[in-house]
């Protein structure tokens, strides 16, 4: 496969997991649920970086979209914000519509369309090399800065929420590019070895 395909392919997911599975609907309710852990986690998760600190939040929806695929990512994405909007303590800095709906709520909302874009990335072929992985989280991550920084413009305007919605962030994007860049392509690789 050539490093950027369009042609029709299937997520990681459902590679590891068979399409026909009987426990399929089992295995997509557990992956669901894994997926909304694993973002709650990451979001209360700070590792020390220059400038500001770093979670793996963004890190986690971009997999998820990358190894679940559009619905499935999708799904699991509104879940989480789902469970944010009711008051669960998932997001970083608090919970509930009204945290959602303050300067944070434009990322919230990429979170959703990055994990949709990068699961029918995914479905075409891309992340499974380091090239379209990398490509694929830079575009992944460009959607949750734009939906992100436009909705804070809005509270600060534009060049101050350039100046600290996103600049200060992008050495640790950075980061988690290289991590996404060696870990899917190795995951895919696993499962070659496993199904071979």
């Amino acid at each position: 496969m050539s490093a950027l395909s369009f042609s029709p392919s299937k997520p990681l997911f459902h590679v590891a997991f068979g399409q026909e599975s009987q426990l399929r609907l089992l295995t997509q309710i557990m992956m669901f649920v894994a997926g909304i852990a694993a973002l709650s986690l990451s979001a209360h998760i700070k590792i020390p970086f220059y400038p500001v600190p770093v979670t793996m939040q963004t890190l986690v929806v971009l997999m998820i979209g990358m190894s679940y695929g559009a619905r499935l990512g999708g799904v699991t994405i509104l879940g989480y914000l789902g469970a944010g909007a009711a008051g669960a303590p998932v997001f970083a800095g608090g919970a509930g519509m009204v945290y959602m709906m303050g300067t944070t709520g434009g990322y919230l909302a990429g979170f959703f369309i990055s994990a949709v874009i990068m699961g029918l990335l995914a479905e075409r072929g891309w992340g499974r090399n380091w090239m379209s992985t990398a490509l694929a989280m830079v575009i992944g991550s460009a959607i949750i800065y734009l939906c992100g920084a436009s909705w804070l413009a809005s509270f600060i305007g534009l060049e101050k929420a350039v100046s600290f919605g996103v600049l200060p962030f992008i050495y640790g994007d950075l980061l988690k590019l290289v991590i996404a860049a060696a870990a899917l392509p190795m995951a895919w690789s696993m499962i070659g070895r496993r199904n071979h």
